[in-house]
């Protein structure tokens, strides 16, 4: 089965080191085969705040987006055509020489006469989906710089089956699951407690 760090992360309302949750689940649940980061060929994209949107002086269709990456250079501007940028925001950025998934670097470029510095990504552009309509809004928690790929964790993959005690420490059976919800009937009623009535 496999453990998103992030959806354990959701069910205890705190942040996780994904070694040390590792070695927790290995002493009290079930060895763990493999901790495996997500999405490493994001390792280039960061976090970053939009502090500013205008329109670009050459394009109905473009924005002019003051970005906030939390670089020494201070923020930089960017050429954006999505429609859902919003100040206040934070998005995934890629400054420029990032290398995005499919082996395409960026580049300082005028955009409509404009230069930008990088680009603010949609999920189509990182891979993470299909959705192009617009750039992906990322959590108001995630701090500037931050890379990408610690935004989105760690697998951990617990090696073999649980034994029946393991399972029942579990807090709910949805990790075998990530994305689905705890299960409404978790925890089971105890030995010898009345079932409630539905």
């Amino acid at each position: 089965m496999i453990v998103s760090r992030r959806w354990l992360e959701a069910l205890l309302d705190r942040p996780l080191d994904a070694r040390d949750t590792a070695e927790r689940l290995t002493m009290h649940v079930a060895p763990v085969d493999a901790v495996v980061p997500l999405h490493q060929d994001l390792g280039d994209i960061v976090v970053a705040r939009v502090l500013e949107v205008k329109q670009h002086p050459n394009a109905d269709r473009l924005t002019l987006c003051l970005v906030d990456a939390g670089g020494a250079g201070g923020p930089v501007a960017v050429v954006c055509g999505a429609r859902n940028v919003q100040a206040g925001k934070s998005y995934p950025y890629a400054p420029v020489g990032a290398l995005l998934p499919g082996g395409v670097r960026l580049e300082r470029k005028p955009i409509r006469g404009v230069e930008s510095n990088g680009m603010l990504c949609s999920a189509k552009e990182l891979g993470l989906g299909d959705d192009h309509a617009g750039i992906l809004e990322l959590d108001r928690a995630a701090r500037s710089s931050c890379r990408r790929s610690r935004v989105l964790g760690a697998r951990l993959r617990p090696a073999g089956t649980l034994p029946s005690a393991a399972v029942a420490a579990l807090p709910a059976p949805g990790v075998t699951c990530p994305r689905g919800p705890p299960s409404p009937a978790w925890p089971p009623a105890r030995a010898g407690a009345s079932p409630r009535a539905s």
